[in-house]
């Protein structure tokens, strides 16, 4: 997810050797899908004000894939009331993606069914993936799950989305899940934060409880704290058919550069809004600031909140 995810970092204005960069190097990884950004509506997000990782119009995304091996699958995202799905999602024969992710908050369900059935009748697979989990509560989690479990979702995405899940809460929400479609062939999925530097460590316990679909970016790249980090992720995993060696070198060429001008990562801000189950956007702003280390008045000021 490292496009995808790290684009939030930069409206998603990544120039086209960065994403070639990253793309191949998940190819060459042997990573089983690539998500490449967003399918944003432009009537929502100015085209002006994005790139074009955003909006992932088909052109471009040929542009950097071109004949794509058989090996890789693309995703997309598809945000519910952000996405003009209709026009902007084609028919699968008409694009070189492969799968479409719905994301959604718990009050959005009924849309996301809408948007995954469009993509399943389309001809891609889909997945719904749950923002802010933390915040759901269990009545809320169990009625969206049995109406996903009749919906053609392939995968349903449990999303760590503030970084303040613990490995015990995703113990029972994973497990949660696998129950709840037991019996469908649906699959779970997981996507962490490292906000309380826990993304990697509750990515290994959703895949202990059940979880097939985990998500990773090339050195973490990602919103605020950033994500379960690919190349811990693949060493942990040991399977012949994973490359680590090509993730190191795209982290020494390309990601160290980019370091210097993206801030991203497990700082102290970011743990501050993980350990009150809120979102972000608070230590994002104070980390793109000049008071960007300013740790205790930000800490006073979140919990004075």
């Amino acid at each position: 997810c490292t496009i995808r995810d790290g684009g939030l970092m930069n409206n998603h204005k990544f120039e086209d050797p960065f994403v070639k960069a990253v793309y191949e190097t998940a190819v060459a990884a042997g990573v089983d899908t690539v998500e490449l950004g967003y399918k944003a509506d432009k009537k929502v997000f100015a085209p002006a004000e994005h790139g074009p990782w955003k909006f992932c119009d088909e052109d471009v995304l040929r542009r950097i894939v071109g004949e794509k091996p058989p090996s890789v699958r693309l995703s997309v995202m598809a945000d519910v009331d952000r996405t003009n799905y209709h026009v902007d999602i084609l028919p699968k024969e008409k694009s070189v993606l492969d799968c479409i992710r719905v994301a959604a908050y718990i009050h959005q369900i009924p849309g996301a069914i809408d948007m995954i059935k469009d993509a399943h009748d389309k001809g891609y697979e889909t997945t719904l993936n749950l923002m802010a989990i933390s915040t759901v509560q269990e009545r809320e989690l169990d009625d969206a799950l049995a109406a996903l479990a009749k919906s053609p979702m392939d995968t349903f995405y449990i999303v760590d989305s503030y970084g303040t899940l613990y490995s015990e809460q995703v113990h029972d929400l994973v497990g949660g899940a696998l129950a709840a479609l037991e019996g469908t062939d649906k699959q779970v999925g997981f996507h962490a934060h490292n906000n309380m530097q826990l993304a990697f460590a509750n990515t290994i316990e959703a895949l202990i409880v059940g979880a097939s679909r985990l998500d990773a970016t090339i050195a973490g790249l990602g919103r605020g704290a950033g994500n379960c980090p690919l190349e811990l992720l693949l060493s942990f995993l040991r399977n012949p058919k994973f490359k680590l060696r090509p993730v190191i070198e795209t982290i020494e060429k390309v990601l160290l550069p980019f370091r210097k001008k993206i801030d991203w990562g497990y700082s102290i801000p970011y743990m501050i809004t993980g350990m009150l189950n809120e979102h972000p956007r608070a230590a994002m702003k104070v980390r793109e600031g000049s008071q960007k280390d300013d740790y205790l008045a930000f800490y006073d000021q979140m919990i004075e909140k």
